[in-house]
């Protein structure tokens, strides 16, 4: 009788392993593996981080192509957004998939460790990983700009789709795109806190929050500037319109959005979470 009760408790045991095992990651346990990959970022030369920046806006290009060519062959009607806005979610797809650096995706993660650390090298170096950045993810997306605008690259009925797209980053004042840039910051910043143990499903979750992005038309710093840049190239937009009407909110929003969600989302949920101890995590 003994060894039966022995028996059956230790099957408990391994059933309640078991168990542990296929639980989610704890809030912690998340937050840890993205700090330890952004302190990784922050460690990468400047010049490598410039060329994998420069790789992200070439790639992020394909969205604003992969829009236009759905637009194009869909049939002209109310619910022809819900399909092109898939194409938003290729130049996300090779980007992250990739491991290129995309200002919002890996540059805002860092301000985990300005957290923690407090310390104005922590700042500096962040600064510098954020700079460096989006001038190179700028100049990607120029080139792509400029080659879609400036040469017979695509069938004429593209380019009217592409004219279209382009357009519509544009026409809404300045604290509309703000405030709809904060929210395109949020769920990116919300697909980085999914994504370390999204394992087989990473390709979905991408998918699924670039394509909300997308079809809400909340601008994106860089997924947005290559379609605001066509517009500017073919003498749709003036570059002052560009930066003052586009270029600013939207930076503006981004990283309000993207920063407020790792703060609020990414550090203090577990900075705060023991005992009302606001002890930063991994101190």
């Amino acid at each position: 009788m003994a060894q039966s009760d022995q028996g059956k408790n230790q099957l408990d045991s391994n059933e309640k392993r078991d168990a542990r095992r296929r639980e989610a990651p704890s809030a912690a346990v998340v937050y840890e593996a993205i700090r330890a990959e952004a302190e990784s970022e922050l460690e990468r030369p400047l010049a490598g981080l410039g060329w994998s920046g420069l790789a992200a806006g070439l790639s992020m290009g394909f969205s604003l192509l992969a829009q236009a060519l759905l637009y194009s062959y869909t049939p002209e009607a109310s619910w022809t957004p819900i399909i092109s806005s898939f194409g938003y979610s290729i130049g996300f797809l090779f980007v992250i998939l990739g491991r290129q650096q995309l200002f919002t995706e890996n540059t805002l993660t860092p301000v985990l460790e300005v957290l923690r650390v407090r310390r104005w090298p922590v700042v500096r170096d962040t600064l510098k990983l954020w700079g460096v950045v989006l001038l190179a993810n700028m100049l990607g997306v120029a080139i792509f700009a400029v080659a879609l605008a400036g040469f017979d690259v695509l069938d004429p009925k593209i380019d009217a789709a592409l004219k279209t797209l382009a357009g519509r980053e544009y026409g809404h004042p300045f604290g509309t795109m703000f405030v709809r840039a904060i929210f395109a910051g949020w769920l990116v910043a919300l697909m980085l806190w999914l994504m370390p143990f999204a394992e087989s499903a990473r390709v979905g979750v991408i998918i699924l929050v670039t394509y909300v992005i997308g079809l809400a038309h909340f601008p994106h710093i860089i997924a947005g500037s290559v379609a605001a840049l066509y517009a500017v190239f073919t003498g749709s937009e003036g570059i002052v319109a560009f930066f003052a009407n586009f270029f600013a909110p939207t930076l503006l929003g981004n990283m309000v959005g993207g920063i407020m969600m790792v703060a609020a989302v990414n550090y203090a949920q577990v900075a705060y979470s023991t005992h009302g101890d606001a002890a930063a995590p991994g101190d």
